[in-house]
């Protein structure tokens, strides 16, 4: 079969999902678009994780290795009391439940460019762009770009994360399948000034936290900073100011090292402030559109395997389409085969429920009783949900 007979498929946004759907899709004889609205692959990012079911996804990408070789195995975890007090230094896999030599921690820019290089010679990429409007009609969606150009296709896949406009397009606004946590943070860099290296130092005390995390050796670390907040700040969403102040406002007593974080954050041009929330949706697609990772079931950076359902759900979508009779089974079998694993993983945190940040003086001791325990217990087992699908 020629591959113009298994149809043109336009995917919106270029991180992880998307180029690891284009991969999946053009080696099944698809013709692939994908549109990003940034003017490059992005590159930096925090370390992200892959766990579980996606190790075997990437395995049969055949960007397994040059994973393992941006591994960045970090070394310890320490975390302090407000008083900046040591409670315990623990291995990172033992707070995760991950595989230790199995699951992988990886700079975000690192996996962003391994997936893109792997595709980039066999679909097209269009760069500062993205969907202004998309048409659906029964053999075909017309979509308009930003920039002007009209082209159809015959499926559209919208891979452009927690806020995806290509989900706003065709199911409504976001506010429908949002799902606040309770919690806020902003993220930015900063200079190594405690000296760190392969590890991070978390502070925390209730209802809020910091951490500095030392991906390797170098004189920048990543800064990061959370707070509960009753109600999502809607309006510091597009005022970077507004986020500053808040964020200064929250921390504004407080000791340790967040004086010296909140004057960088200030200054920061690479600040990135959002909440932290999940996506929850009673459908993931609509007519020949359909989502896929943090567009249809973001997990939240709480669970720690966003990436790996991105990953998990490019390969079962992209299966299902090669193997289905047409795109109506299709996106019901992948939503089929794929949500129970999904909300396995958005469970592994509940409204208000951060282990690592508690909300309560109650719950910061409780934790801190855990990771006594896990400083000098072996490592627990790994979670059974990062695992809990088998590929086709």
């Amino acid at each position: 079969m020629s591959r113009a007979s298994r149809g043109r498929v336009l995917v919106s946004g270029a991180s992880i999902a998307g180029p690891a759907l284009a991969f999946w899709l053009h080696r099944y004889g698809f013709d692939v678009t994908v549109v990003e609205k940034a003017n490059a692959v992005r590159g930096g990012g925090y370390p992200i994780d892959i766990r579980g079911t996606a190790i075997e996804v990437i395995r049969r990408m055949g960007v397994l290795a040059p994973l393992r070789e941006a591994h960045i195995a970090t070394e310890r975890l320490t975390f302090l009391a407000p008083d900046a007090t040591v409670i315990a230094s623990v291995k990172p896999d033992a707070v995760v439940r991950g595989v230790e030599g199995h699951d992988l921690e990886v700079p975000r820019g690192d996996l962003t460019t391994i997936l893109y290089d792997a595709v980039r010679d066999d679909v097209e990429f269009i760069f500062d762009d993205s969907i202004a409007t998309l048409d659906d009609h029964p053999d075909r969606v017309d979509v308009t770009f930003r920039g002007g150009v009209h082209r159809s296709f015959d499926l559209v896949v919208g891979a452009d994360g927690l806020h995806s406009n290509t989900r706003s397009l065709v199911l409504g606004p976001e506010s429908q399948y949002h799902r606040y946590l309770g919690h806020c943070f902003a993220g930015f860099t900063m200079p190594n000034d405690l000296g760190l290296s392969r590890e991070a130092v978390m502070w925390s005390r209730p209802g809020r936290g910091a951490v500095q995390y030392a991906v390797r050796d170098g004189d920048r670390v990543h800064g990061f900073l959370t707070f509960d907040r009753a109600e999502p700040p809607f309006e510091a969403f597009r005022d970077p100011r507004a986020q500053r102040e808040l964020v200064a406002s929250v921390f504004a007593d407080d000791g340790w090292q967040i004086p010296r974080m909140v004057e960088v954050m200030r200054l920061a041009d690479d600040l990135f402030f959002d909440v932290v929330s999940q996506i929850r949706m009673p459908r993931w697609s609509i007519g020949r559109t359909v989502l896929v990772g943090d567009a249809a079931y973001a997990p939240s950076f709480l669970t720690g395997q966003g990436t790996s359902l991105g990953l998990v759900g490019a390969y079962m979508l992209a299966g299902a389409l090669a193997t289905a009779d047409d795109h109506t089974s299709a996106f019901a079998a992948y939503e089929r085969e794929t949500r129970p694993f999904v909300e396995l993983n958005q469970d592994l945190v509940g409204e208000g429920d951060a282990t690592l940040f508690p909300s309560t003086a109650q719950a910061l001791a409780e934790r801190n009783e855990m990771l006594r325990d896990l400083a000098t217990m072996p490592a627990p087992a790994p979670r059974p949900e990062h695992s809990a699908l088998t590929l086709p």
